[in-house]
């Protein structure tokens, strides 16, 4: 079975900021009813490319799980929903992905079967997602600015945001890497991103927990002006 994943960030301005606001409750039955969807998340966002503990009121995403390309662009250009987030944003940007790897589940399940293999020296993604428990809420957040930073600073990697379910307890971070190599090296050479995954698994920080990483088919769009494909300034 194929899997086609649509990753959709929407930024708004003024009142449309409260329009979206009222979108992540309303729009959610008619996500729930619309034909060929497999998994869908409606997602707030963080400041700064990690997680984070202030919520941007500006910044939304819509994740969608598709069998075929085809069905993902049909819903992301005639869907009611969809055009009516586009209509309304200031800004958008969407990319379609293939996954290559997943482990772990969202909400009990696992959305991205892989459906493609790795590509060597071609732009990859990754998604990683967490459930936070309560009792480790404060051991968790005490790491985040270190790894924001090392995330940052990595080489090679082209575009990172923080998104979310829940404030504070349903986290998640999308990132663009220029190679699965410099993804490697990140994970093989980061201090501080060796340390939060020593901990995550020696203290049980999560009670669920995602990790999944894709092959780009497309993107179209801008976000904060630039393409997120393109080099890191």
């Amino acid at each position: 079975m194929h899997t086609v994943v649509a990753l959709t960030l929407m930024r708004f301005e003024g009142i449309h900021r409260l329009w979206m606001f009222s979108q992540m409750a309303f729009a959610r039955l008619p996500l729930r009813f619309t034909s060929g969807l497999r998994f869908w998340k409606l997602l707030g966002a963080g400041y700064g490319g990690g997680f984070s503990l202030r919520p941007d009121t500006a910044r939304f995403g819509l994740l969608t799980v598709w069998d075929t390309e085809l069905e993902a662009q049909s819903f992301l250009r005639t869907s009611p929903v969809a055009r009516a987030f586009f209509q309304r944003a200031a800004e958008t940007w969407t990319v379609l992905l293939q996954p290559t790897r997943a482990r772990g589940k969202w909400n009990g399940r696992q959305p991205f079967m892989p459906s493609a293999a790795p590509s060597s020296g071609e732009p990859i993604a990754v998604l990683t997602r967490a459930t936070i428990r309560l009792s480790c809420l404060a051991r968790f957040w005490s790491h985040v600015p270190a790894a924001n930073r090392a995330l940052a600073d990595a080489e090679g990697v082209l575009f990172s945001i923080g998104i979310g379910e829940l404030p504070f307890l349903r986290q998640a971070t999308f990132s663009l890497w220029r190679s699965e190599a410099d993804l490697r090296a990140y994970a093989h050479q980061s201090e501080a991103h060796a340390r939060a995954i020593r901990c995550t698994y020696t203290e049980r920080w999560y009670s669920e927990e995602l990790f999944a990483r894709f092959a780009v088919i497309h993107a179209e769009g801008s976000w904060e002006g630039r393409d997120p494909l393109g080099k890191k300034n």
